[in-house]
């Protein structure tokens, strides 16, 4: 129920995407206030141009049920572009976030909805 999607330029072995995942769900549960056990969080790699030039870049869409606002918002891209710095060498102004709050009755799980 909040779902990252990561998509990223750099090249990823199987075993740095494994890394990736579960400290991009601590990140995402602890700073929205959601129990870890409804996150999700994927990663891909994507060809990307950002401000006219190749180079490391990776955009982030972040989802949830509830939870989101301006102060959380700024946490959450302030810790997932620091964690993207630190373990890809991805420069804080090479990525985009973005953040939609969706209806409980707008997303399904185990044959239902939340709502």
């Amino acid at each position: 129920m909040p779902l990252l999607t990561l998509q990223t330029s750099v090249v990823l072995s199987n075993q740095q995407r494994q890394e990736l995942l579960a400290p991009l769900s601590k990140i995402v549960a602890e700073t929205i206030g959601k129990s870890e056990h409804y996150v999700m969080i994927t990663i891909a790699q994507a060809a990307m141009l950002m401000a006219g030039a190749d180079g490391p870049a990776a955009y982030a869409d972040l989802r949830s049920i509830g939870g989101l606002s301006s102060a959380v918002n700024r946490k959450l891209s302030e810790r997932i572009t620091a964690l993207l710095q630190e373990r890809l060498g991805i420069p804080p102004e090479r990525v985009y976030l973005g953040f939609t709050s969706v209806a409980a009755d707008h997303w399904g799980w185990n044959s239902g909805t939340f709502g």
